[in-house]
């Protein structure tokens, strides 16, 4: 709640926690309100877009966001639930569910492993469901391990209010290749990501990255670091130069999660393998621009046992 003085004045805001807790100091709700009151409250300019204002909620833990002009008079309130009205995005959704998951085995022997359960759900629909709360509604899933089981399942997506498709490889072409068999071919910039990848990331934070860097293709990294077990010596022939003790060593790892322009389909082959770095190594010797989107967000990549163990207790 905004407290306001002299008719829109922000004298700060409230909220019915605030008031919980006063009661149980010994408050009574005769007592004045300034003792309570969070006088310099979180506000935004009227100006700043719903994207920067979603992510102000989200780093803050709040559900709503005082608007005021440059004089502190409240011109308004964003909420947290009218903001997370998306709008359709015309962009598909590429999702690469043809793997035959010989890691996870034996729970993929019969079952492939986008299908497997995560709370109560196959991976593929948690990964489906939230591309939908975004606004992407196309969906293209890449087959061949057990495909028909995905198929079957999920059908031409009526039950979800969304449009599937499917590309059915006859032997694995790879993240890469599979996007070969694409028809028609996208008309606007499209996102792929694997189907064993559960994550919180913004699918359509991604896609607007791209788009404002102008980028040929776009790769999701996450930050990755591994500490040497031993102090390292450093040496030049029998000379040393120096130690470094057990080091860490930072790098980016690949998040599964890419955005492509259409014509970057132009450097594959039909139905030849291709892994997605080898696409993205082929675009760069072709003078196109290639850049990473560097992900904090949780993420995990369902590949071993203990990673589906780790999803599921989550999940629970």
């Amino acid at each position: 709640m905004i407290a306001v003085q002299n008719g829109d004045l922000l004298a700060g805001t409230i909220t019915d926690g605030d008031i919980r807790r006063g009661l149980l100091r010994g408050l009574t709700l005769a007592s004045p309100i300034e003792t309570i009151l969070h006088r310099d409250p979180l506000v935004v300019p009227p100006a700043l877009g719903a994207e920067l204002v979603l992510q102000l909620m989200q780093a803050n833990k709040i559900h709503q966001l005082p608007i005021v002009d440059d004089q502190r008079h409240v011109v308004g309130l964003h909420v947290w639930t009218d903001l997370r009205t998306t709008a359709a995005r015309p962009n598909p959704m590429v999702i690469m569910a043809g793997g035959q998951g010989t890691r996870l085995r034996p729970h993929t022997e019969n079952c492939p492993k986008p299908m497997l359960p995560v709370g109560g759900k196959p991976m593929l629909e948690h990964i489906i469901e939230r591309a939908c709360g975004e606004g992407f509604n196309h969906f293209v899933v890449a087959l061949h391990y057990l495909g028909h089981m995905i198929e079957e399942y999920f059908g031409n997506g009526a039950n979800w209010n969304v449009r599937i498709d499917y590309l059915r490889e006859r032997e694995p072409l790879g993240t890469g290749g599979a996007l070969s068999l694409l028809s028609p071919r996208p008309e606007v910039p499209f996102l792929v990501t694997n189907g064993d990848v559960l994550t919180d990331v913004r699918y359509a934070e991604i896609l607007d990255f791209h788009e404002r860097h102008a980028s040929a293709a776009t790769m999701a990294v996450r930050a990755h670091e591994w500490q040497h077990p031993f102090g390292v010596v450093r040496t030049q022939g029998m000379d040393i130069v120096g130690f470094d003790e057990k080091p860490v060593h930072r790098t980016h790892v690949n998040a599964g999660i890419y955005v492509l322009e259409p014509r970057a389909l132009g450097v594959l082959e039909p139905h030849a393998h291709c892994d997605m770095p080898t696409l993205f190594e082929r675009l760069k010797a072709g003078a196109e621009r290639t850049i990473v989107y560097p992900m904090h967000e949780p993420w995990l990549d369902v590949g071993r046992p203990a990673d589906l163990e780790q999803a599921r207790s989550e999940h629970a």
